[in-house]
C-alpha cells in the first residue's frame, strides 16, 4: 500500500473522477455565474458586456443591503444562539447520561426532515388563526401577545430565524458529541482526581480540546447562514416588504421574476466570495502553531 499511495500516477488515477465531479459542478458552475455577472442578460438570447455595472449596481441597492444585513444576523444568531446550546447539550450527553443514545437521536432526528416539510410545520405553528403558538399564549392568559408572527414586520424576521436554529441544533451537537467523546478519559480522570469540578473540566480541558471540531461547526454555521434558501422562501417567501429576504431570496426572485440573469449572477457570485472570506477568516483565528 505504501508503494500505491507514494505513486503520484495512482493519487492522480483515484483522484481524476472526484475532481472531474467537482469541477463539473462546483468550478465551472461558478465561472460561468462569473462571467454572466458581467452582462446585462434576460436569459434569452445574447447579452450585452456590461463590466462591473451589476456589482455597483448591487451595493447601492438597499433591497441588496438589507438582504446582507438579514444574513449577518442570522450568522450572528447561529454562532451566539445555536452554537452554544450545542455545545452545552454536547457537554452533557458525553458525560455518560442514563440514555445518552436515545436523546442523541432525538436531537438529530429534525436534522434529516426535510427543510420544506420543517418549514410547513412551523408556518402552522406561526399561524395566527390556529397556530400552536397563539392558542398556547391564549390558553395562559395572554391572548394580547398572539399575532400573526410572519406577516408583522417586527416579527416576522425572528420567526423565520427560530426554526433554523432549531433544526439545525441537533446536527452542531452531534459533531461537537463525537468532538467530546474522542477526549482521551486519562486526562478527565486526572482532572477529576485533581479536584476540578464538571464545568471546569469542561471549560479548561474538553472545550479546549475540541477545538478543531468547534472551527468545523462554526464554518458550517456561519456558511449555512449566508446560503439560507428553502426554508425563508417557503416560511415567507422574502416579506412581508421584504422584511426576512436574503441574499439567496433576491438571487431567486431577480433571476426569476424579474429575468435579470447578470444581476442575479451578481448576487450569486457576492454570496460565493462572501462564505469564502468568512471562511479564510475563521480559519485564521483558530490558527495554532
Amino acid at each position: 500500500m505504501n508503494s500505491v499511495f507514494s505513486n503520484k500516477g495512482t493519487i492522480a488515477v483515484f483522484v481524476l473522477p472526484t475532481l472531474i465531479l467537482f469541477c463539473g459542478i462546483v468550478l465551472i458552475p461558478i465561472f460561468v455565474s462569473s462571467y454572466y455577472s458581467l452582462l446585462d442578460w434576460n436569459g434569452v438570447g445574447r447579452g450585452t458586456f456590461i463590466g462591473l455595472d451589476n456589482y455597483v449596481e448591487m451595493f447601492k441597492d438597499t433591497r441588496v443591503l438589507n438582504s446582507i444585513k438579514n444574513s449577518l444576523l442570522f450568522a450572528g444568531a447561529s454562532v451566539f444562539i445555536q452554537l452554544p446550546i450545542s455545545l452545552v447539550l454536547a457537554l452533557i450527553l458525553a458525560s455518560n447520561v442514563k440514555g445518552e443514545g436515545f436523546y442523541r437521536t432525538v436531537y438529530f432526528i429534525p436534522v434529516l426532515i426535510s427543510t420544506v416539510v420543517i418549514a410547513q410545520l412551523w408556518s402552522k405553528i406561526y399561524n395566527a388563526d390556529y397556530g400552536l403558538l397563539n392558542v398556547l399564549l391564549q390558553s395562559i392568559g395572554l391572548s394580547s401577545l398572539a399575532q400573526d408572527w410572519l406577516g408583522q414586520k417586527d416579527t416576522a424576521l425572528a420567526a423565520s430565524f427560530i426554526p433554523t436554529l432549531w433544526q439545525y441544533v441537533g446536527y452542531h451537537m452531534l459533531l461537537m458529541y463525537a468532538g467530546a467523546k474522542s477526549v482521551s478519559q486519562d486526562v478527565l480522570e486526572a482532572a477529576r482526581m485533581d479536584g476540578a469540578s464538571r464545568i471546569r473540566t469542561a471549560w479548561s480541558i474538553m472545550i479546549p480540546l475540541m477545538k478543531p471540531i468547534l472551527k468545523v461547526s462554526l464554518v458550517f454555521s456561519v456558511i449555512g447562514a449566508f446560503k439560507v434558501f428553502d426554508l425563508i422562501y417557503v416560511l415567507t417567501g422574502g416579506g412581508p416588504f421584504y422584511t426576512t429576504e436574503v441574499p439567496s431570496t433576491l438571487m431567486y426572485a431577480t433571476i426569476f421574476d424579474t429575468f435579470r440573469y447578470g444581476y442575479g449572477s451578481a448576487i450569486s457570485v457576492f454570496i460565493i466570495v462572501e462564505c469564502l472570506v468568512c471562511t479564510i477568516l475563521i480559519n485564521s483565528l483558530f490558527k495554532t502553531e
